[in-house]
């Protein structure tokens, strides 16, 4: 296997197509990457924003330039010798007409060749969340007609702009009603044709002769029959209901809680074969070099569909998947990938920047604020239990009835309780168990989860009843659905509830509020982050190392500087109250309180502090006021606690809109002159947390992974905010730029360090795909202000020095201290690492010998990158 040096994320759409990737390959080359890595090709929705909404997974979609296109890109980054790495979707697929496996599901039933591809519970018509209320009001209201497709020459229920197909059989009673040929030969034609050549039979019967205004307008007449509407409704494979029913009844598995993407069952030979067959062929005539597992704990069988497209592709392919690792978790080792994508390394920096000391400071400042939201152990169990029992009850429901039938003796009820504490309880996305015995890893954690839910219950029979179940103690069909169900229900619940739920409530410090994060923990410095890399080094040392991606909470350096409240925390804590007390006029008086409320506003000046411009022209904030206020009204609706995404409060989202926008108003002066002043030594101390943890990424265990303009400053909110379209002719003049770093502006600088580090990594490739990490110690007075490491493979060696909390220490425009803040602190190096080296940043020789200074490394450059001469 040839292994990425260091990979390159594109977000493909939102103008990015493949001939504006392929004029991006020779600057790429130039960066230092060696491999593209590409979010979703296949064929979406139309005008999708993400490409994860798949209609047909053996296309390429036309509107990214189709295969054209696409063949265009893979010979432009061949014939630069660098690669591409696809993002593909194997869990679910677009629950729309525009899908044609899923519109034949809608046409056909049960008897239709797909329907088996899609995760349905066949017991009922196949549930359609997609009305604005319940379908009797829909109905009163006229919103429903029946009409003719002429996209697929087929009779349609007609909902606004969706068109439903109907049930071949119905197709007689209108044509019962209806005095028209047309309508009459679809009927007959209907009756000995199906799947695609019933929809190529309509077609041509539709476009041969006939008056398709007159056919329309009858319809139209037709559909305001409402007895008849209705009764053609019932005889349809499907229930079009209020999408607000989807929460509590869905007869198929979704996406989280997206209903308009469901799950596929690649578990099934035949459907992976159906959902592979491009990508498979893409990979087998080297066009792509890898692949990315999207949401793989969604599967039913993770490991045995790992198994089947390691076989597909061949040893040689490079496979990461998309998996959130709780704490102390690490991935199955049966499964056959290189690693994750990366979140962990994320938490990793997390240990490092937050300083442990200011976070205490910050704790009693939020506290005192914040009030129930400031416990983040009591509102975790509150967030989970509103997933268990409200936005996914239809789910728990099915596990309820089948962990029924298995045990007949036992209560409904007493079955619901057990299985909400257990899912409460589970710290861990899910568990692997399709059959088989438990690994040794989820043993433990069903043991200590079911330690933490029996002491919940009152009586905990059903409790032993339901672990026995997720154990693969009880034999049956049933029994293995429950457990496999059970599995892909814990990881959404998870995910909801923690990263979209909780991390919105809880606000003590947004830095540590990340994917795969932990906000509660203490950080356990350069010692712990020494630990994490080390376990990389020797359980995934090939996996992607992330600092951001098209999921993360916000911009890589936006991160970087919150880390810096930490260090300055009594500084911030006063400032938001002043803040607080000067923008107080723009608190709205409600009937549930004032709005915002103090846990808002604490976040709305981190989330501002993070993306705050250090040239902000006052002139010029329509921009960034509403970037600005369409997050807080997204983190208001993700909170979930004064207003929602199915249940929006348009007074209070108004209120908090218009606060966040009086943040950016030029006419704030009093407010934007004392925050911009408090913000400066954040600003400068977040600049150096940013080149420190770019160099970090470059060098420690993993490849590193480049979110798409992250290689200068990022600062981004959550998406869609940061899938924006990234200013590469910029990046590229930077790159163009020559000269002493000294003389750099800061983005360009960290630009300038990736290209260093990722150009060193392809020289000597074999020293970070296989190299040692080995720690450094670090002694003197400032010891706790730098990390240290080196990689070293056969002889070969790269010293790391990295400074860390460094607020308060910088000069305004100044990325280093100074000779005279390191004074005596120094690198103790290695008896094999001892002779002369040179610092890549600067080009600064150092001096054989057991030490390295860092008043003379670091006091006029702000990290160090040191290889042997």
């Amino acid at each position: 296997m040839t292994l990425p040096t260091a990979t390159y994320r594109i977000q493909f759409r939102n103008g990015m197509t493949f001939d504006r990737a392929c004029d991006l390959v020779p600057y790429l080359k130039t960066l230092g990457i060696s491999h593209l890595y590409a979010s979703p090709i296949f064929t979406a929705v139309s005008g999708s924003t993400h490409g994860y909404d798949v209609t047909d997974a053996n296309e390429i979609d036309p509107a990214l330039g189709g295969r054209a296109g696409f063949e265009r890109l893979t010979e432009g980054l061949a014939s630069a010798g660098m690669g591409l790495i696809l993002d593909i979707v194997p869990n679910h697929m677009a629950a729309s007409p525009e899908n044609g496996w899923w519109r034949d599901v809608l046409t056909f039933g049960r008897q239709s060749a797909y329907a088996s591809h899609f995760d349905i519970d066949w017991s009922e018509p196949l549930t359609l969340p997609q009305l604005g209320q319940d379908f009797e009001g829909a109905l009163a209201d006229g919103e429903l007609r029946i009409t003719v497709d002429e996209t697929h020459g087929n009779f349609a229920f007609g909902y606004f702009e969706t068109l439903l197909p109907l049930n071949p059989a119905s197709y007689g009673a209108i044509a019962n009603r209806l005095d028209d040929p047309v309508a009459t030969r679809m009927v007959e034609a209907g009756a000995v044709t199906s799947g695609e050549n019933f929809n190529r039979a309509m077609r041509d019967i539709l476009f041969e002769g006939g008056d398709r205004a007159a056919l329309r307008q009858k319809l139209d007449v037709l559909s305001a029959d409402r007895d008849f509407v209705r009764n053609l409704h019932e005889g349809q494979h499907w229930r079009l209901t209020h999408w607000k029913e989807a929460a509590r009844h869905l007869s198929y598995r979704r996406f989280f809680e997206v209903t308009g993407l469901v799950g596929i069952r690649v578990e099934d030979p035949t459907v992976f074969e159906d959902m592979h067959r491009l990508a498979i062929e893409l990979v087998r005539h080297g066009k792509v070099q890898g692949l990315r597992i999207d949401h793989v704990d969604g599967l039913a069988e993770p490991t045995a569909y790992l198994d089947r497209l390691r076989e597909a592709v061949g040893p040689d392919t490079y496979i990461v998947v998309e998996k959130i690792l709780g704490a102390s978790e690490v991935l199955p080792e049966s499964w056959p990938v290189a690693g994750t994508t990366g979140y962990e390394f994320i938490a990793a920096l997390s240990e490092l920047f937050i300083d442990g000391g200011g976070l205490r400071i910050l704790d009693d400042a939020y506290r005192s604020l914040a009030g129930e939201t400031g416990d983040l152990a009591a509102g975790r169990r509150i967030a989970k239990q509103l997933m268990v029992e409200r936005n996914f009850a239809g789910e728990t429901g099915r596990l309820v009835s089948i962990a029924a039938g298995i045990f007949p003796e036992l209560k409904r009820d007493e079955i619901a309780t057990a299985l909400s504490e257990l899912l409460i309880a589970f710290p861990v996305y899910r568990t692997y168990g399709d059959g088989g015995p438990l690994s040794w890893q989820d043993s433990a954690v069903l043991a200590a989860t079911a330690s933490q839910a029996m002491a919940q219950l009152d009586d905990r029979g059903a409790c032993d009843h339901v672990l026995k179940l997720l154990e693969g103690k009880v034999e049956g069909d049933m029994a293995h659905e429950f457990r496999i169900r059970f599995q892909q229900l814990s990881g959404p619940v998870m995910a909801k509830a923690t990263e979209d739920t909780l991390f919105y409530r809880y606000n003590r410090l947004l830095a540590a509020n990340e994917v795969g994060g932990e906000p509660g923990k203490a950080p356990g410095g350069p010692e712990e982050f020494h630990r994490r890399m080390a376990e990389r080094a020797r359980l995934q040392p090939h996996g992607l190392s992330a600092s951001a991606t098209h999921d993360t909470k916000r911009g890589e350096d936006a991160r970087a500087r919150l880390y810096a409240l930490s260090e300055g925390a009594d500084v911030f804590a006063q400032a938001v109250e002043r803040w607080r007390d000067m923008n107080r006029p723009w608190l709205k008086d409600l009937p549930e309180g004032a709005a915002p409320e103090p846990n808002v506003e604490w976040m709305l000046y981190q989330a501002l502090a993070g993306i705050w411009p250090e040239d902000f022209d006052r002139g010029q904030t329509e921009e960034l006021r509403k970037r600005f206020t369409d997050y807080a009204v997204k983190a208001a609706r993700e909170a979930k606690l004064r207003s929602g995404w199915t249940e929006q409060d348009a007074a209070y989202e108004e209120a908090v809109s218009t606060y966040a926008a009086a943040l950016v108003s030029p006419d704030n002066d009093v407010f934007l002159e004392d925050f911009e002043r408090v913000l400066q030594p954040f600003i400068a101390a977040g600049y150096l947390n940013s080149l420190s943890q770019t160099l970090l990424k470059l060098t420690a265990p993993g490849i590193p992974d480049i979110y798409q303009g992250a290689e200068g400053f990022d600062f981004s909110l959550v998406d869609p905010d940061n899938r924006r379209p990234v200013d590469h002719q910029r990046l590229k003049e930077w790159l163009d730029e020559s000269g002493p770093i000294a003389k750099l502006q800061a983005a360009a600088l960290k630009q300038r360090l990736v290209g260093i580090g990722l150009q060193l990594r392809q020289r000597q490739a074999d020293l970070f795909a296989g190299g040692d990490y080995l720690p450094l110690k670090v002694t003197g007075n400032r010891r706790d202000h730098v990390l240290a490491f080196a990689r070293v493979h056969k002889g070969d060696f790269a010293i790391v020095v990295a400074p860390r909390l460094m607020f308060g220490w910088l000069d305004p425009g100044v990325l280093f201290a100074g000779q005279e803040f390191w004074e005596d602190t120094a690198i103790a190096v290695p008896s094999p690492l001892h002779g002369l080296k040179a610092d890549l940043v600067t080009g600064k020789t150092i001096e054989p010998g057991g030490s390295i200074s860092l008043a003379t490394l670091l006091g006029s450059q702000p990290v160090g990158l040191i290889t042997p001469i």
